[in-house]
């Protein structure tokens, strides 16, 4: 503010005046008006409406007083004024006349721009409030009378020490980078020989497990992968040992006699084709076992649900493997139960063929693992969810330690290669993954030397209105 500033006597005039104003104006218009107060000490009427400040003519409310200058501002005003019109006369330009509130109005015709009018202002200005500013000030480093120092110089012992302590610090960051690098590839070295290793079949290879960082949970995770390929591939071998051995025997045996006929050792008489066609139906129930179980693995097994009559399915199966159970002495019955008996209730959501051959794998199972004398019984039984069917037999048993692997390809009871109950030990193995295809569960209880149960768990179909159940009779071999 400088000059412009006003004394404490002729801010308080002017703010008695001020307040008049603002009781006025609330007084005949009803305007809420108010005192605001400039940073010169200055009072002004702020009016909260498009209207602004009242006219400087109003009769009732008069604010002339307040736009005229104090003695002390006209001075400073007036002061402007000179270096103003001094500056604009350097430019060879007609002077103005300044206002408070830095408006200007030519003092001729000729008015001068309003860039040069703006540029004058500003320089005189300043000028104006020179003497109210403080000068720079003058910062010193040190004291008087002493000159300023620092706390470490570049002399050439400095220079040395400096030198040396760099040299320090390079050669300790190298030895650490070394040591860090030798403790991470070390690990990532034994990794990469031990994958080599496993590229040339050396399956059990494995590698130690230090600390538990990324490289350890890697190595954790490369010896389990490397113990899951060995076990892949011990049950590959075992697998591909066990086909070559269930397709060896009939085919030994085909061959051979079909040879001791060539060398007029046999005659083909009806006994000897009924072996050889009995073999060959051998031959390709394993082939076609292998075919439904690598298709059911692969995903690529096709089945077309519908609704299934659980007591029909019971009965088509048991019918359908009386004559194998003549044959060994065993009895094979269908439990009545009164859920059974309720045919219309229990249904299940299944392929017919696939359901057959489900519960006619666990059937011809149970029959091969029987003695003669022994009974195979069908029942099942329901909630509102699912459906249950067991197959339960009076034979030899599992034990155990055994009966994990019941659904394991080429798994038996008896150990010898013999095959004395016949069967492919495929059938179990394809139960499970019908189910599984059925989004079903199967499951085995069994006692040695009591018998043993297997349980088939199928979504059920509760409505009765879909269209009837199909008839797995007339779909029998």
């Amino acid at each position: 503010m400088g000059p412009f500033r006003l004394s404490e006597e002729d801010s308080e005039r002017l703010k008695v005046i001020a307040n008049r104003v603002v009781i006025c104006l609330r007084s005949f218009d009803g305007v809420q008006a108010h005192v605001q107060t400039m940073p010169s000490g200055r009072p002004r009427v702020v009016v909260p409406t498009p209207g602004g400040v009242p006219a400087l003519g109003d009769q009732r409310c008069p604010t002339s007083v307040l736009a005229d200058p104090t003695p002390q501002e006209a001075k400073a005003l007036a002061s402007l004024t000179t270096l103003v019109s001094s500056c604009l006369t350097r430019r060879q330009t007609d002077g103005v006349t300044l206002a408070l509130d830095g408006s200007w109005d030519p003092r001729t015709r000729h008015a001068p721009l309003a860039a040069t009018v703006s540029s004058c202002l500003t320089t005189s200005r300043s000028q104006q409030l020179a003497p109210y500013v403080a000068p720079a000030a003058l910062m010193y480093v040190g004291s008087p009378g002493r000159t300023a120092t620092t706390f470490f110089d570049l002399s050439p012992a400095n220079r040395l020490r400096i030198t040396g302590w760099s040299a320090a610090v390079l050669v300790m960051t190298v030895a650490v980078t070394t040591l860090a690098g030798i403790r991470l590839v070390k690990p990532l070295r034994a990794l990469t020989d031990a994958a080599k290793r496993m590229e040339v079949g050396e399956l059990s290879t494995r590698v130690p497990v230090r600390g538990g960082d990324e490289i350890a949970r890697l190595s954790t995770a490369f010896n389990a992968m490397s113990q899951r390929r060995e076990q892949l591939e011990g049950v590959r071998r075992d697998m591909t040992n066990d086909i070559a051995h269930e397709l060896r025997t009939p085919v030994s045996n085909i061959r051979g006699w079909l040879e001791a006929v060539e060398d007029g050792i046999a005659r083909p008489d009806p006994d000897l084709v009924t072996s050889l066609l009995g073999q060959s139906r051998q031959l390709q129930h394993i082939i076609d076992d292998l075919r439904d179980l690598s298709a059911a693995e692969a995903g690529e097994l096709r089945l077309a649900p519908e609704p299934v009559q659980v007591s029909e399915l019971l009965s088509a199966t048991a019918m359908a493997n009386q004559a194998t159970a003549a044959a060994a002495g065993v009895t094979v019955t269908v439990a009545a139960t009164p859920t059974v008996a309720d045919s219309e209730a229990i249904l299940v959501m299944a392929d017919p063929v696939r359901a057959r051959q489900m519960v006619g794998n666990l059937v011809s199972n149970a029959i091969r693992h029987t003695p003669a004398g022994g009974s195979v019984t069908l029942s099942a039984r329901a909630d509102p969810e699912t459906v249950e069917i067991d197959v339960a037999d009076t034979g030899t048993g599992i034990s155990a330690d055994e009966l994990p692997h019941v659904f394991d390809r080429f798994w038996r009871a008896e150990k010898s290669r013999g095959r004395q109950s016949g069967g492919s030990g495929l059938g179990l193995a394809i139960v499970r993954r019908l189910t599984e295809a059925h989004e079903g569960t199967v499951t085995a209880v069994s006692t040695p030397n009591v018998g043993s149960t297997f349980t088939l768990r199928l979504p059920r179909h509760s409505s009765a209105t879909e269209p009837g159940p199909r008839d797995l009779g007339h779909d029998l071999p």
